[in-house]
Order: C-alpha cells, then structure tokens, then sequence
C-alpha cells in the first residue's frame, strides 16, 4: 500500500466537484506530498488525468475497485 499525507474522498459526486476537491486538497499539501483521492464518477480518470499532466503532478497509481477509481498522486 502507498502511504499518502492527504485522503481526498470524492465518492458519489459527479463531474467537475471530484476535480474541485482534489485541487482543494493539493493546496494544503507540500511540494513532494502524496494525495490519495477515491472517485465514484466514471470520468473522473479523464478530468484527473488531463488536470495532472498539465500541472505536472505525478499520478504514482491508479486503481479501480468496486465501482470507485482511486488515484494516488504526488504535488510537485
């Protein structure tokens, strides 16, 4: 298991909000700090992943479990 600073949980909220809480989220960590966010939406991959690129965060996992996407990603 990936030990993170942060758990962000998105679960049952729909697109954008998933995206809005973990921008939140990253705001209250450190430079080199790990998030782990839990997401219900389907698309929440799409918008997370597009999001971390652009940035340049690091997406270190990405699980899908039980209908929930977990991401574990560190600010840079």
């Amino acid at each position: 298991m990936i030990e993170f600073d942060l758990e962000v949980d998105a679960s049952g909220l729909n697109c954008p909000l998933p995206l809005l809480r973990l921008k939140k989220g990253l705001m209250e960590c450190e430079s080199g700090d790990v998030i782990k966010i839990i997401a219900t939406d389907p698309a929440a991959h799409l918008d997370i992943g597009v999001y971390t690129e652009q940035v340049g965060h690091e997406i270190i996992e990405f699980l899908k479990k039980d209908g929930k996407q977990i991401f574990y990603i560190r600010k840079k």
